[in-house]
């Protein structure tokens, strides 16, 4: 009897069109000898349609036997529609809520970051807008410009932006909040090679696989935006040209994060490689399997086709 598995995707979030792709992809490379695709679209406003027509949660969430999650961003990334599995007990692939909501919350990576010995770049809290003058005077003050201003909360970079100067900063930050970002990160900017590195637990039976090292090299005057990650400019390469010491180091520092951040099944984390050493920037509890995404990338390069590892989540999900 085959197992059935829902793909959530879509979803009320600003990564709405991206899920739509992974989710899409999912339902593409799911082997048909083994399983039974559902596909569970949600639509902008959070409502959910099971194969084309509207239904409730419930309903649908009690005919399926595990979730792989397509979300990103907001509900899927930071826990939110993990409650509502939770609370039905539909096992699913990926972080739990608690998990989630601590790897979405930038703040809050980055103290676990710390916290485990790892160089992250400094960085000033904003929770209210009306914070936000006395906050840039100090930042102008502390940190070389331009510096990196950034939603706390928000995936795939969006909304993020690289200003200097007062005048523009201030802009950027108060542009956040009347966007609805819940906090706002400033962070000092610094130059450097920018890397992931994927983790998959019991691949190959090994209690943590770390994938290799995927260098991101942005079209020249750009950085890694939300707009260079899926337009196909961007230059990915897998295994990135780094020493065989910053290797091991990014390596080590993935498989570090995801343990620190209670994550489970796999992730994606991203650093900066610059002279002073390796920087925590942060890590996707649900990265992106589109054609573009490059978690896909790093499995095809130590030999898992996308249809295996699938199965491998499908089987993680069902032995929690």
């Amino acid at each position: 009897m085959q197992t059935i598995v829902g793909v959530l995707r879509g979803g009320p979030s600003r990564e709405h069109e991206v899920s739509l792709k992974t989710g899409a992809a999912i339902l593409a490379n799911l082997p048909e000898d083994q399983f039974l695709a559902r596909d569970i679209y949600i639509d902008k406003n959070g409502g959910w349609h099971d194969r084309g027509r509207p239904t409730a949660p419930d309903r649908v969430l009690r005919q399926l036997d595990v979730i792989l999650i397509g979300l990103h961003g907001e509900y899927g990334e930071d826990g939110g529609v993990q409650k509502l599995l939770d609370r039905f007990g539909v096992p699913y692939a990926g972080a739990d809520s608690f998990g989630s909501y601590l790897a979405m919350h930038k703040l809050m990576a980055k103290v676990r970051a710390q916290e485990t010995g790892l160089f992250t770049p400094k960085f000033r809290h904003i929770e209210r807008v009306a914070d936000a003058e006395a906050a840039v005077r100090e930042i102008i003050r502390a940190f070389p410009q331009p510096v990196v201003v950034k939603p706390v909360g928000w995936g795939s970079s969006i909304g993020v932006s690289i200003v200097g100067g007062y005048a523009p900063v201030l802009a950027a930050i108060e542009g956040l909040f009347t966007e609805g970002a819940p906090s706002v990160l400033v962070e000092e900017y610094i130059r450097g090679r920018e890397a992931t590195v994927g983790v998959v637990e019991k691949l190959r039976n090994k209690p943590l696989y770390v994938l290799p090292t995927i260098e991101i090299i942005p079209r020249k005057g750009n950085f890694f935006s939300y707009a260079a990650k899926y337009s196909g400019e961007t230059r990915e390469i897998c295994p990135g040209n780094f020493s065989r010491v910053v290797t091991e180091e990014l390596q080590k520092a993935a498989e570090i994060m995801h343990r620190a951040l209670g994550l489970r099944h796999y992730s994606r984390t991203d650093f900066l490689i610059a002279p002073k050493g390796v920087y925590y920037l942060e890590t996707n509890t649900l990265p992106g399997l589109t054609e573009e995404s490059l978690l896909p990338k790093s499995l095809a390069a130590v030999g898992v086709s996308f249809p295996d590892f699938l199965s491998h989540l499908v089987n993680l999900a069902l032995t929690r």
